[in-house]
């Protein structure tokens, strides 16, 4: 059984880190209004807006906030800013024994999504797939439905999932119970051969991600088939594969037909088109809880991720 974080309370504090790439300072401070109305104070890291190339801060200075806002007990639960690129520049300097002393909600995803899974590997941690502040919520476009997911780090709550909320494709019929991992495809691949690649096995597998054209996708689902990722997985809960075009689509095969010949060879429960990574609404989940997949009836049930 992972660690889970102790639910969130009105008038707690939430740490604002940015461990990847700099975030949009506007639609940062229009996401501050946001945690406000949750009812939530927040502290932002010393380092947030500092910026170093493509990323927001040295690998040092985003480490030191990761630490801080674990390290403080007034702070409750972290929130990305944004995602972009870094959180693997730093990981070999984290101190998970921290983590797992101090466990509280972290939440982000994208490149967080590293992150994510060496907490979880390192950490036991349950951590949140979720809209982040920069990228998503400060954004006219953020959605109804993810705000509404935000209720979930308040009160210990079974998630469920239907065609209620987006058309669902059935890839692979059954049903799979497992603990839920996962996230972007990019990062997941760029991890393994390393200790913090992910364990999949007898896992539900969560894959997304954004920008990624399918001969891209092809390699690393082809990565993750040879290194043992997919057949170790009992089922597939395939999220939101947005702006995944082929630049000549003419001679190439569609990011659809892709997913479904990786995926569709395992013959496991899988079903795709879920709302869940860089899409609106996006469903937040938590990682590391146990879960189940119905394929046949395109539903999927998530248990609640802090106490």
């Amino acid at each position: 059984m992972r660690i889970r974080p102790k639910r969130l309370n009105l008038g707690d504090t939430i740490g604002i880190i940015a461990p990847a790439s700099p975030p949009k300072l506007e639609n940062l401070e229009r996401a501050l209004l946001f945690l406000e109305e949750l009812g939530l104070k927040y502290k932002m890291g010393k380092h947030v807006e500092k910026r170093n190339g493509h990323l927001a801060g040295t690998d040092k200075e985003r480490l030191e906030d990761l630490h801080t806002m674990f390290e403080d007990d007034e702070v409750k639960g972290i929130i990305c800013a944004g995602g972009g690129y870094g959180s693997a520049r730093f990981a070999q300097q984290i101190d998970f024994q921290l983590m797992m002393e101090n466990p509280k909600v972290f939440w982000g995803y994208s490149d967080i999504t590293y992150l994510h899974t060496a907490f979880g590997n390192f950490s036991n941690l349950v951590t949140f797939h979720g809209p982040m502040l920069s990228s998503d919520i400060g954004r006219d476009s953020f959605d109804d439905l993810s705000r509404k997911m935000f209720q979930q780090l308040f009160e210990p709550m079974e998630l469920h999932y239907s065609e209620e909320i987006s058309p669902l494709t059935i890839l692979g019929e059954g049903n799979a119970t497992g603990e839920l991992v996962g996230g972007n495809l990019s990062l997941l691949a760029s991890g393994i051969g390393t200790k913090y690649e992910i364990d999949t096995k007898g896992k539900l597998l969560l894959l997304e991600d954004v920008g990624e054209g399918p001969y891209r996708l092809d390699g690393m689902l082809n990565h993750l088939k040879l290194a043992g990722k997919l057949s170790d997985a009992v089922g597939f809960v395939i999220g939101d594969f947005s702006n995944a075009e082929a630049k000549n689509p003419k001679f190439s095969l569609t990011a659809d037909e892709v997913i479904d010949h990786y995926i569709g060879e395992t013959n496991k429960p899988a079903v795709k088109g879920f709302k869940i990574g860089h899409c609106q609404p996006h469903f937040a989940i938590p990682l590391g809880v146990g879960a189940q997949l119905n394929a046949t009836e395109k539903t999927l049930t998530i248990l609640p991720g802090v106490e």
